[in-house]
C-alpha cells in the first residue's frame, strides 16, 4: 500500500473525521472507499467508450429527429 498526502481545510477535515466516526471506520478507510468508487467510476466511461468505437460500424440508416429520440 503506497502513502498519499493531501492538503484540505482543516474545517473539512474535522467535519470527515466526525462522519467517519459516526459511521465506525477511520478516515483513512472512508477515503480508500471513495477512492474504490471514484475509480470504478472512471472505469465504466472508458468502458462506454470502448463500446462505442466497437459499435462504431452500427448504421441505422438515417438521422433521428429530437421527438423520434425521445418517443415512448
Amino acid at each position: 500500500m503506497k502513502n498519499v498526502t493531501l492538503s484540505a481545510d482543516e474545517d473539512q477535515i474535522e467535519r470527515a473525521r466526525s462522519i467517519a466516526r459516526a459511521q465506525r471506520k477511520t478516515l483513512n478507510a472512508a477515503f480508500r472507499e471513495w477512492l474504490a468508487q471514484f475509480t470504478a467510476s472512471a472505469g465504466d466511461a472508458q468502458g462506454f467508450d470502448a463500446l462505442m468505437k466497437h459499435m462504431r460500424h452500427v448504421d441505422a440508416g438515417r438521422r433521428f429527429s429530437r421527438d423520434e429520440l425521445n418517443e415512448r
